[in-house]
């Protein structure tokens, strides 16, 4: 495992990160354990958590794992979604955000994380009351850094502007989806993050499972989110990313290597990206992605892989400026 800068902020971070999604949900305690000792072994000391995910249980699972090492790790978490019946359990106004960081230092067992991201835009709160109540929780030193998920480039210029005019601490990472067939965020996203020196760390380097040589245009397993939740229908819902996953399939296994952890690769090897969020139900599925530190991508082998997919336009659709 190699350790990289994570943006300008001098910390060092695993060139994988593990999401802890499945804690408390697909994988239960026990196997959330051996999971996390998996990583530990394998070198990875950066962990990603959300305070919705498995209605905080994700966030108490890992708050007990991590106790007797926490500063060994660099711990985060999220804010924006519904976390209780209140009508103001949600968003990003300053109220939302300085009682859910306390209910995520509380179930996380620890005085701060080392990166606190939000979630998702809040149309209903100005960037202006987000950054000021980020920047407070890092005075307060609750958060070291604050970060951005799901945010549109100008959304995330926006910020960035702000605290720069006001002196106020700035995200120093983002976290974007991205994978083969997913690549939006080469347009504007990843070029911010380079120009500005961001950390990235994408989810979904998998394509909710797309991308691991279960699915091809004909074929779809009993189970997995890509039949079961709504969610991951809807976004991969489209038939030419089968038609992609099963050229990727087919690429990967004539090269000997398990689609997923090529999948993975194909991530990491991005100039941006910092450390791609990997994820599993238990430690079996967990190893194919762990094995994408072993392949030796190169920018050839990047550039063929791309070309299983559709590469999207530049931002100014002027295609013959388009770089090669």
């Amino acid at each position: 495992m190699n350790y990289v800068l994570l943006g300008r902020t001098g910390v060092k971070v695993s060139e994988l990160c593990f999401g802890t999604m499945s804690f408390g949900a697909t994988a239960d305690e026990a196997e959330s354990k051996r999971m996390f000792q998996r990583c530990l072994d394998a070198g990875i000391n950066f962990f990603d958590c959300a305070n919705v995910y498995a209605g905080g249980r994700s966030e108490e699972i890992l708050g007990d794992l991590i106790q007797g090492i926490r500063d060994e790790l660099v711990i985060t978490s999220k804010v924006f979604g519904r976390v209780g019946k209140d009508v103001n359990a949600g968003g990003l106004s300053r109220r939302h955000i300085t009682r859910a960081v306390e209910d995520s230092l509380r179930r996380l067992k620890t005085d701060r994380l080392d990166l606190y991201f939000v979630h998702q835009f809040d149309r209903n709160t100005p960037i202006e009351e987000v950054v000021r109540a980020l920047d407070d929780l890092v005075q307060a030193g609750k958060i070291v850094y604050p970060a951005v998920s799901n945010w549109a480039a100008w959304q995330i210029m926006k910020a960035l502007g702000i605290s720069y005019r006001e002196g106020l601490a700035r995200f120093e990472c983002i976290q974007p989806m991205y994978n083969l067939v997913k690549r939006q965020v080469e347009v504007e996203i990843l070029p911010l993050a380079q120009e500005e020196q961001l950390g990235v760390i994408p989810y979904s380097p998998l394509g909710g499972g797309l991308l691991t040589g279960k699915y091809t245009t004909k074929e779809r397993p009993a189970q997995g989110r890509l039949v079961e939740n709504d969610m991951y229908m809807k976004r991969y819902g489209v038939d030419f990313y089968y038609e992609v996953a099963e050229k990727f399939s087919e690429h990967a296994r004539a090269r000997g290597v398990h689609p997923a952890t090529l999948a993975v690769a194909w991530v990491l090897h991005h100039p941006a990206v910092t450390a791609p969020i990997i994820g599993a139900r238990n430690v079996e599925q967990l190893e194919a992605s762990l094995a994408a530190v072993e392949v030796e991508m190169t920018d050839e082998w990047w550039q063929e892989i791309s070309n299983l997919s559709y590469t999207p336009p530049p931002a100014t659709d002027r295609l013959e400026e388009q770089r090669r």
